[in-house]
């Protein structure tokens, strides 16, 4: 069971959708439809939306059963082959140097950035890319297969969809990684949260990651909305701020002094200086539940 413990210093957690989000497509539609689908991208969702409402299943579900069935007689369905498509997905402009930069700028502001994955995609091909490799993420929350012992995808293992998608906010909230821990139903005090949800940015593109996007908001973190900076189409942005979902947008481009940037580094500062003021009220709570214990007795 991975568990975290609280730090000496504040912590800061990014979440990241990932396709649309972190890169400009979906990931299965760099390379893997293509191969197997004779290149018609636009059919094989179209197929796997009519397998979903068909069969009364999760699109997700459906969308991963359309891989593996697709790939009878082309190729063998393996985690090696979800990895080396993986390799292959685009990532928007400054992604890769991004995760690092970020979290040198915490260390030299007191905070201490941790980057995870929420992800509708597929676990195998994001720890495929590059920055995953690289060791950018402290988690990838994903859709995933279960392999049998010759490393042949045979079932879905996990599978997240845009409403399970909150558990993973509550995990990280209380350093309760594994997907499989119950300790995530356990009491903890405020002050006791490793992450409290004002120290958790979501960062996200679509109507998949609202609920996430409430959640966070609600409970006074920072919710980013992003949009493509090639195509400049703001409409979903605009609708997630009209609507509440999310306290800022921002092009997906993550070069140094971009918008996201200077907002990341924003936030920290913010974290830095509000954690000081955390910790002061609750020594002033301390101080006054020791004051009203004594004179009572």
């Amino acid at each position: 069971m991975i568990r975290k413990s609280k730090e000496n210093l504040p912590v800061l957690a990014v979440c990241y959708d990932f396709d649309k989000t972190l890169s400009p497509d979906d990931m299965q539609a760099q390379g893997y439809i293509q191969t197997v689908y004779d290149g018609d991208v636009p059919s094989f969702w179209k197929d796997t939306d009519l397998l979903a409402k068909d069969g009364s299943m999760d699109s997700n579900l459906a969308y991963m059963y359309k891989m593996r069935q697709e790939a009878e007689g082309r190729e063998i369905f393996s985690r090696q082959k979800l990895e080396e498509y993986g390799s292959k997905v685009t990532l928007f402009p400054g992604v890769e140097e991004w995760f690092e930069r970020i979290r040198r700028y915490g260390a030299e502001h007191g905070v201490i950035v941790e980057h995870y994955i929420i992800s509708s995609g597929l676990k195998e091909m994001i720890e495929g890319t590059s920055v995953a490799k690289a060791g950018a993420f402290e988690k990838i929350y994903a859709s995933s297969f279960y392999y049998n012992e010759r490393g042949v995808a045979v079932w879905p293992a996990q599978v997240v969809n845009y409403t399970n998608k909150t558990q993973f906010l509550f995990r990280i909230e209380k350093g309760v990684l594994d997907v499989n821990d119950p300790g995530v139903n356990d009491f903890f005090a405020p002050e006791d949260l490793r992450v409290p949800f004002r120290n958790i940015v979501y960062i996200g593109d679509s109507d998949t990651d609202i609920p996430c996007m409430k959640l966070v908001n609600t409970y006074g973190g920072h919710s980013i909305g992003i949009y493509n900076s090639e195509t400049a189409d703001k409409t979903k942005v605009y609708k997630m701020l009209h609507d509440n979902r999310i306290r800022y947008f921002a092009p997906a481009d993550y070069t140094e002094n971009s918008q996201i940037d200077q907002l990341l580094k924003a936030i920290i500062n913010r974290t830095a200086a509000n954690e000081i003021l955390e910790t002061i009220h609750y020594e002033c709570k301390k101080d006054q539940a020791a004051n009203y214990s004594t004179s009572g007795s």
